[in-house]
This record gives structure tokens, C-alpha cells and sequence, in this order.
């Protein structure tokens, strides 16, 4: 079974990114990817043609998920309730529970 690898836009602290290396998790960052300042449709766009789910507190991604717009899976996370720590600990949890085709087009909340 192929494992869930993840996508952060912006406004996700790059932290992030860095523990879930540490344990063995394929994640990016838009920084990584030299597409800071890209549009959330483009954002969207490549982490589904990567196959990656993509991890944001921006919730125009829900209305691209509500419009009908494919994708790989979206995480979202209130900016204010959720920390480094929390969002490195439920992306392991995902990562360990959910499959590929699980999380395609699935919306989870942090």
C-alpha cells in the first residue's frame, strides 16, 4: 500500500515539514518547491498531480475542495488552535491509518 505524502502551502510552518522527515515521511514544502506566492489553484493542481495531500489553514482550499476540484486529500487547520506539535502528530496519525485512495477527495479537519 502506497503511503500518504504530504504537501504544505505557505502558511504551514515549515517545522512541520522537517519533523515529519525525521520520521520518515515524505512531506514538501511550497518553499522547497520555489512556489511561494503561487495561487491556490496552481497550489492545489500540483499536489495532486504529485499525489500529495495538501496541509493548509487557508480556507480557500475548502471552497476549491466544494467546487468540485479533484485532489489527494486536504488537511485543514485553524491557524489560532493548532501548533506545530498537533499538526506533526495527527499527519503521523493519517499517515499511519489512511490509504492513498482513502484520502483522495477527502477534506479532514484539525
Amino acid at each position: 500500500m502506497a503511503s500518504l505524502r504530504f504537501y504544505l502551502d505557505e502558511n504551514v510552518p515549515v517545522q512541520v515539514a522537517r519533523q515529519l522527515r525525521l520520521r520518515n515521511i515524505d512531506a514538501v514544502t511550497v518553499r522547497d518547491l520555489g512556489l511561494l506566492g503561487v495561487d491556490d489553484r496552481n497550489h492545489l493542481q500540483n499536489a495532486t498531480e504529485q499525489g500529495r495531500v495538501l496541509c493548509t489553514y487557508d480556507a480557500d482550499f475548502l471552497h476549491l475542495a466544494a467546487s468540485g476540484a479533484e485532489h489527494a486529500g486536504i488537511v485543514f487547520g485553524q491557524q489560532d488552535l493548532h501548533y506545530i506539535g498537533e499538526w506533526v502528530n495527527w499527519l503521523t496519525l493519517m499517515h499511519a491509518i489512511y490509504s492513498v485512495d482513502e484520502m483522495k477527495n477527502r477534506v479532514e479537519f484539525l
